[in-house]
């Protein structure tokens, strides 16, 4: 069996006899079985028997038990069980809530409670937007799912999305010091969720939807942009659609190609992919075609969902009818949002010269890494295991520290496209090739570039908009001086004729 790829911990402890050569015959049994002793440490140990934990990497938990039968093929050996590491770091949840002021006298007690938040009420009911300095409010965002389309593992529901909103606070308050907070609703109904949403905004300076199964993310996500007076944000959509662009910008550079100029083939037209397509657009693409399950849409086929039909309506200028294998033939980027193992590297082959490939599919790319790089230039996928990890936590804790910090009632395109481009010059020109096309999430500086970003683009848009209103308020005065002339002029008018008109 080839040696695993170490994405999975697993502890066993067991009872072995007390042999010199007892821990070597489990280490090489671990090898044969295509892991990695990762650590061991001797928890107990007499005349007889000793007890020993060994951690290792492995692929999966079925990996682990394989590991384990093994072991217990080994006379002398007992195993007691597996300590799956991944499950003891998610015991009790992954965040709390920490004070952020002293609490240890009767005066800290009357300043943070009753009686002196009273007068911290009292503003706040006079001018509500004081909440966003007075309270959490300023500082936190809530981390909403219905656990209808987690990860690759669909609607499994709100209790067991749970692990997913908290790791999403976790990476919040760890990249961006933005305290988050993971709620998980027990409807499906989007008229529901929305109403939800609403009423519990006041707390919160920002909405981040997750996991929420198209089409209506789409729904739920406009109508919570036009009701609410704080930024709502999908990451499902925004958040890749920003990082793909990223890579894509710096990808483009290394290929020596500008993106009015390539053919663009996205696979996948659910949430991620209309929200990539749009932002792509946006940016000056001329030739994109999206993939779904039938093939390519156009302007040739009617499709039922609104937004699908809006890409059929404004993508694939050439009209290409096709399947995925089909309309990839000559393009120069593929944009995997789809299913694993959709494509080989003979499909890859038929691309154009120095092709782009992003398999973004989790856990399992559209097509595998290895047999794409023998054809393309630059390979991405949404693994950490593979050069050019795609990642969303790239985007979303700098843009929402952004967000905050400016006080934000919305979120734009605009920003997106500078939160993308901010993401994008991390890598310095002289870092940038086909291995190196994006950051590492544990970049130091990453947030602090992106938040940088979103607050130049409002100084921006607020000198612009006071440069608007000088100019309206000239044109005003401009506008009210010619009328007061032309009423002066009709006043006088009047009392000549007046003056001149002869008595009757």
């Amino acid at each position: 069996m080839s040696l695993a790829i170490p994405t999975y911990t697993a502890t066993m402890r067991c009872e072995i006899a007390t042999d010199p050569h007892a821990i070597p015959r489990l280490v090489q049994t671990v090898a044969d079985c295509g892991a990695m002793v990762y650590g061991i440490d001797v928890v107990k140990s007499d005349d007889d028997k000793i007890l020993v934990d060994i951690t290792m990497n492995c692929t999966d938990y079925e990996h682990a038990i394989e590991i384990r039968e093994a072991f217990e093929d080994i006379d002398d050996v007992t195993v007691h069980g597996i300590h799956d590491v991944t499950i003891q770091a998610h015991l009790g949840g992954k965040v709390e809530v920490t004070l952020k002021r002293p609490l240890k006298t009767r005066q800290d007690l009357s300043r943070i409670y009753t009686p002196g938040v009273a007068r911290v009420c009292e503003l706040i009911a006079e001018d509500k937007s004081e909440a966003r300095r007075l309270t959490i409010k300023r500082n936190t965002v809530a981390v909403i799912s219905d656990g209808t389309a987690v990860l690759g593992l669909g609607d499994i529901g709100p209790e067991a999305a749970m692990p997913v909103m908290e790791g999403k606070a976790a990476l919040f308050k760890n990249f961006a010091n933005v305290d988050a907070w993971p709620i998980c609703l027990d409807t499906k109904d989007s008229e529901e969720i929305i109403t939800i949403v609403k009423a519990i905004a006041p707390g919160f300076g920002g909405i981040n939807l997750e996991d929420i199964s198209a089409p209506r993310c789409f729904e739920i996500e406009r109508r919570l942009r036009q009701e609410l007076d704080i930024p709502v944000f999908h990451d499902d959509q925004h958040g890749t659609a920003a990082v793909t662009l990223a890579a894509l910008i710096n990808a483009l550079k290394v290929v020596h190609k500008k993106i009015e100029d390539v053919r663009i083939v996205v696979s996948g037209v659910g949430a991620a992919g209309n929200a990539i397509i749009r932002l792509l657009l946006r940016e000056g693409a001329k030739d994109v075609i999206g993939c779904g399950r039938a093939g390519s849409l156009g302007r040739f086929r009617e499709e039922a969902d609104p937004d699908r039909q809006w890409l059929a309506q404004n993508t694939n200028p050439r009209n290409v009818d096709g399947s995925l294998k089909e309309v990839l033939k000559g393009a120069d980027v593929f944009i995997g949002v789809s299913s694993g193992n959709i494509l080989d590297g003979s499909d890859i082959a038929t691309m154009a010269d120095d092709a782009i490939v992003f398999a973004m599919a989790n856990p399992t790319p559209e097509v595998d890494p290895i047999a794409a790089g023998e054809h393309a230039k630059i390979v991405a996928t949404g693994r950490s295991d593979f050069p050019n990890q795609i990642n969303n936590v790239l985007v979303f804790p700098g843009l929402f520290r952004g967000l905050l910090d400016i006080r934000a009632h919305e979120i734009t395109d605009e920003m997106l496209s500078v939160t993308a481009r901010a993401l994008a010059d991390v890598v310095e020109p002289k870092e940038l090739n086909s291995s190196f096309i994006i950051p590492g999430v544990f970049h130091p500086d990453i947030a602090k570039r992106v938040a940088n970003a979103i607050r130049e683009e409002f100084e921006k848009n607020l000198k612009r908009t006071r440069i608007k209103n000088r100019e309206r308020s000239r044109k005003k005065r401009s506008e009210s001086c010619v009328a007061g002339d032309i009423w002066l002029y009709k006043a006088k008018y009047r009392l000549c004729d007046q003056r001149h008109r002869p008595l009757n």
